[in-house]
């Protein structure tokens, strides 16, 4: 009797435990975030939920889900986190593959559903139709538009694919993309390396813009890694982009990013240089006041500040408070506190932090980075291993906090989170 008891009990606990595993690794969005993380060795998307309390991250199995149709590189989320965008690359490694966007639908359990592909227009010049290379995109605050950076090819300019997002996450290129970038007197010809949005949705709080009536319209700015300039946009309602202004830059543009709140745009500058130009936005909240508000650029003063080797992305945190460059080459993130009128950047401390969990070499070779919406945590792909490093965030400082890191498949690329 008391073996039949103890086999009963056993068998009790095993249940339990199997049960408490289960629940372990759901995910709901309503209470969980979602981390979602594109990875090249071998083309797949890992999706992971986010205890929003600890941190703790749970790997999503997403068994029936195909790979992407291509060599998956950035990643973006639409703001409801229903879909995944992935900028994917022909290859030779990857049957059928093909460059281009592809939208895969994200299920209530965070799974991923089968991917729709969408190929990019090609661009006309010469008098020669010539396929676009994208190389980074981003999505507008309001989940209307995709924007894809595309980089010069075959002795075509580079330019910007600009995609409407429709119903059910379709996705339609709009009239007259790819918009090709303006040839630069005495320059060579453009590439677009990397692109960023103003926003028409500001921060529900904690921002020193939460409360203020966003703008309706908005403005794209765009690097020319080849000529060193960052160029302006204005973004007709049906997503045509019209030049408006240009200022140069450091060596390399390689990354861009707006500030939450449209006060500053931020561009980081490769080798040699290695350094982060910062402009102040000219709209009609600028101060001082600028003459034309056209969503121009002025430098600030002290621009461009130092940062580490190679520096590519780079971001606000949510509350449009402090700055995070990733320096790709050093294997670091340099962080800073942005000037809430000037944009000027001061140096956080310690003034940078590691990226590197252990790559081969000692090398993590970081990609990408993502911070969630709601300033808690940061995420950044090391794509010399298998692993997403996390970070806390400590909204009162800007402080980052290693939070150890997130087994992926190998060589993790892109990195988005809700």
């Amino acid at each position: 009797m008391r073996t039949s008891f103890t086999w009963t009990v056993g068998i009790a606990t095993l249940i339990a435990m199997g049960v408490l595993v289960a629940c372990s690794n759901k995910y709901s969005s309503s209470n969980n975030g979602l981390l979602v993380v594109s990875t090249q060795n071998i083309p797949v998307m890992d999706t992971f939920s986010i205890d929003l309390n600890n941190g703790h991250t749970t790997q999503i199995y997403n068994a029936n889900a195909p790979p992407p149709k291509g060599v998956p590189t950035a990643v973006v989320l639409n703001p409801a986190g229903t879909f995944a965008y992935v900028m994917v690359t022909q290859s030779s490694t990857v049957q059928g593959s093909a460059t281009g966007i592809e939208a895969f639908p994200v299920a209530s359990d965070g799974k991923l559903g089968t991917g729709t592909s969408t190929a990019l227009n090609a661009a006309t010049f010469g008098g020669a139709t010539v396929p676009v290379i994208p190389v980074a995109m981003v999505m507008d605050s309001a989940g209307k538009f995709l924007f894809i950076a595309d980089s010069q090819t075959n002795g075509a300019p580079g330019g910007v694919s600009v995609l409407s997002v429709g119903s059910g996450g379709a996705l339609t290129e709009v009239s007259g993309s790819p918009f090709l970038l303006p040839a630069q007197n005495g320059g060579v010809t453009p590439s677009a390396s990397a692109v960023a949005i103003t926003s028409t949705l500001f921060p529900p709080e904690y921002a020193i813009c939460s409360g203020n009536v966003p703008p309706t319209t908005e403005n794209l700015y765009v690097t020319d890694s080849a000529n060193y300039w960052v160029l302006n946009y204005s973004v007709s309602s049906a997503g045509a982009l019209t030049f408006v202004s240009q200022n140069a830059t450091g060596t390399v543009p390689s990354g861009v990013t707006v500030d939450p709140c449209n006060r500053f745009v931020y561009v980081s500058n490769s080798q040699p240089n290695n350094s982060v130009s910062a402009f102040t936005i000219c709209n009609a909240t600028s101060f001082p006041a600028c003459p034309n508000p056209d969503y121009s650029l002025l430098p600030v003063s002290g621009s461009p500040y130092p940062v580490g080797n190679g520096p590519g992305p780079l971001m606000l945190d949510a509350y449009a408070a402090y700055l995070y460059v990733l320096d790709t080459q050093a294997n670091q993130i340099s962080a800073f506190r942005v000037g809430p009128t000037t944009g000027s950047l001061t140096p956080l401390s310690p003034p940078t932090i590691s990226t590197n969990n252990g790559g081969v070499g000692g090398s993590s070779y970081p990609t990408s980075m993502a911070i969630r919406s709601d300033d808690s945590w940061m995420f950044v792909a090391n794509s010399n291993g298998e692993t997403v490093s996390e970070y806390a965030i400590t909204p009162s400082s800007g402080a980052l906090t290693p939070q150890g890191s997130v087994t992926t498949d190998p060589t993790p690329w892109g990195v988005a989170v809700k």
